[in-house]
């Protein structure tokens, strides 16, 4: 995967890709529904959709958090979040503009978060979990997710999968660890990553 860039090389990168970002991955709905479904977030909680982009995940949190929870989907950048609008995503939760390395949000408030493609976009090496073990009850769910497993998108950059990379399940589980996190399981598959962690 990626390594972590700068906040405003990011939004750059994203800003410029907003408008057609949906088109180029139009078949990426089911991963997001299954990986959804496996978050399984408490009916009636608060789940955080961080890292949101044009909120293509919002309509199966929704569904999955049930009509009398709190969906947030933050993202740091303003052309993701208008084309999530555009898309009418807004009726599934809130569209927030944030740095995801200082969430506008109180201690222990969420029940869940679903991070897709964000974390390793962060700067290591905490990757934003400090922020996320802040603003996490005991107890909350957390799915790590890219649409796509790390084989596959290194080989789509010309590149091999390295044991250095942060989404590496020995990384991440200990990183989750340092945190606060236990990794639940992870799943690293030529057709998504998903790993689940359970906040302590």
């Amino acid at each position: 995967m990626a390594s972590a860039r700068p906040l405003r090389d990011t939004q750059q990168f994203f800003a410029e890709r907003a408008t057609t970002w949906d088109e180029r991955f139009p078949d990426d709905g089911p991963a997001y529904a299954q990986a959804a479904a496996e978050l399984d977030p408490p009916a009636g909680g608060t789940l955080l959709d961080l890292g949101c982009g044009t909120a293509r995940a919002l309509r199966p949190l929704r569904a999955q958090i049930g009509p009398a929870g709190t969906v947030i989907a933050l993202d740091a950048t303003w052309e993701m979040l208008r084309a999530a609008g555009e898309a009418g995503r807004q009726q599934f939760g809130d569209l927030v503009a944030a740095d995801a390395l200082s969430l506008p949000l109180r201690d222990r408030c969420l029940d869940a978060v679903f991070a897709a493609g964000i974390l390793h976009h962060l700067p290591g090496p905490d990757h934003g979990l400090a922020e996320l073990a802040r603003t996490t009850r005991p107890g909350a769910r957390m799915a790590v997710f890219h649409p796509i497993g790390r084989a596959t998108l290194a080989a789509r950059h010309g590149g091999t999968t390295s044991d250095d990379d942060f989404l590496a399940a020995a990384n991440l589980e200990r990183a989750l660890r340092d945190h606060g996190w236990e990794l639940a399981s992870i799943d690293d598959r030529d057709e998504r990553y998903l790993a689940i962690a359970v906040r302590g």
